[in-house]
């Protein structure tokens, strides 16, 4: 099942584009829409289950937060004491307390792998679900970037509640000082008409919006409403039809999903946070993270299917150690930095999302693209790795898998015991890619037209994981 129309394209943005003025949307909000629009379906069927994607830009290391090896070597073990947990038998690091309360609900996915050791490709893999297609000698998005696991879901998920099927934010994964985002993250191949909802910006201002779901300021209820009138008029009209320029039928299906996205906006303020009380919005922590989450609680609360979270912190700016990308001064930039942010904010998450009743059908994944060094100090792909930090290591990660079926309390898979490869349960990108599909209902073997090779090609090739319950 694929289609190729880039033909059509030009003639059907602009019927799309007219349509949608009589909204009052300008241009910049138009293309905010376009792949929520493109993405419905009017017999689209309910779908009960959502994800969240947690994306930890950098990559954590993993043998210092929650695949500890306390028996190793210092070189290997590092600085950190592992604690007790929710958990009988797993223990996590002990900066990471409050986490340590919540492991009853998650499962610690311990034997995630790939081959890939540098930033942008190995974005791309996870983001993805596919190997990288070509050599690594950029971090930055290209037209032939695999379609990212996002992407997908815009094409094929289903959303009956009028919102986008696929959403990201705060933004798309991006270096400072770079003028193309990360690698993988969009339609690329597939198609940029398909690229996610993106939602970008800081949820912890106050009065921040999305620009699109809301009518502008000048639009009233009333006039809003007349507008409304006066399509239906023009396209109960055959005159009125040529009048207005051929508004056709799949003008008109867009239309009325861009309305069905602006009301269902209006009524549930799903993409404003003023709603929720400051007591709420401080257990999350007025982190740019913290509030993302907090967001996405609500975006799953309207049942929108995938919602992916990118890390975002004030690291950025750190030219040799953004982010979780610890190559320098690893042990406390981890304790100071990145470890009480994200210990607050995303256990919060899960004990908000558990008491709602939403994790049984909410499924959540948190990972980076790859994991760190084994060794301390040892370099494999970045020169700038000091003795106080671990350079990239893509053999052996782990990813926390929470709800959607998922038993919380476990340990899936095994590393070695210097946590530098899988020893038992390997799981590659694009089975973790296969699962997140198949929990939201999309069957993997269904096609899109790869239009850089011109090919159709799966949605994923890699594994269903079965056992996780």
């Amino acid at each position: 099942m694929f289609s190729h129309h880039s033909d059509l394209r030009p003639r059907r943005d602009c019927l799309r584009a007219g349509a949608l003025s009589l909204l009052g949307l300008t241009a910049a909000e138009w293309q905010q829409l376009r792949a929520a629009t493109l993405a419905r379906s009017p017999m689209a069927a309910p779908r009960a289950k959502s994800c969240v994607f947690i994306f930890l830009f950098g990559g954590p290391s993993h043998i210092d937060l929650w695949d500890m090896k306390p028996d190793a070597p210092a070189e290997v073990r590092g600085e950190f004491e592992s604690i007790a947990t929710a958990a009988s038998g797993i223990r996590l690091c002990e900066h990471l307390p409050q986490l340590a309360q919540q492991m009853d609900k998650f499962c610690l996915l311990r034997s995630m792998t790939h081959k890939m050791n540098v930033h942008g490709p190995a974005c791309s893999e996870v983001y993805s679900g596919r190997p990288y297609f070509g050599p690594p000698v950029t971090d930055q998005a290209r037209p032939e970037d695999w379609p990212s696991l996002s992407a997908l879901v815009t094409r094929h998920g289903q959303s009956v509640t009028g919102l986008p099927s696929s959403v990201v934010l705060p933004w798309y994964t991006q270096f400072v000082g770079q003028d193309k985002r990360i690698a993988g993250q969009t339609g690329g191949r597939m198609g940029e008409q398909w690229n996610p909802f993106l939602v970008q910006g800081d949820p912890r201002e106050d009065g921040f919006h999305v620009q699109g779901v809301k009518l502008p300021a000048e639009v009233s209820q009333d006039r809003f409403q007349r507008r409304r009138n006066l399509h239906d008029v023009l396209s109960a009209s055959d005159n009125g039809r040529v009048a207005a320029g051929h508004l056709s039928k799949v003008v008109d299906t867009n239309y009325d999903s861009a309305i069905r996205l602006v009301e269902r906006s209006q009524k549930t303020d799903a993409f404003s946070l003023e709603a929720e009380p400051a007591a709420m919005r401080e257990r999350y922590g007025r982190t740019k993270f913290g509030q993302s989450l907090l967001l996405a609680r609500r975006l799953v609360e309207n049942d929108i299917p995938l919602v992916t979270v990118n890390w975002d912190d004030n690291t950025k700016f750190d030219k040799v150690s953004p982010h979780w990308d610890t190559h320098h001064k690893n042990f406390p930039k981890l304790k100071n930095d990145l470890c009480p942010l994200f210990d607050r904010a995303f256990s919060a998450f899960l004990e908000d999302l558990h008491q709602r009743g939403l994790l049984e059908t909410t499924l959540v994944v948190a990972l980076g693209e790859f994991g760190r060094t084994p060794k301390i100090g040892l370099v494999t792909q970045n020169g700038m790795t000091e003795k106080t930090g671990r350079d990239h290591w893509p053999h052996a990660f782990t990813a926390l898998v929470a709800g959607g079926g998922v038993r919380g309390g476990q340990a899936y898979g095994a590393t070695t015991a210097n946590g530098g490869y899988v020893d038992q349960n390997p799981v590659t990108p694009a089975d973790l890619t296969a699962t997140i599909l198949d929990h939201l209902g999309i069957d993997c073997r269904l096609t899109y037209f790869d239009e850089f090779q011109n090919i159709p090609r799966r949605l994923s090739t890699g594994r269903i994981i079965r056992d996780l319950g």
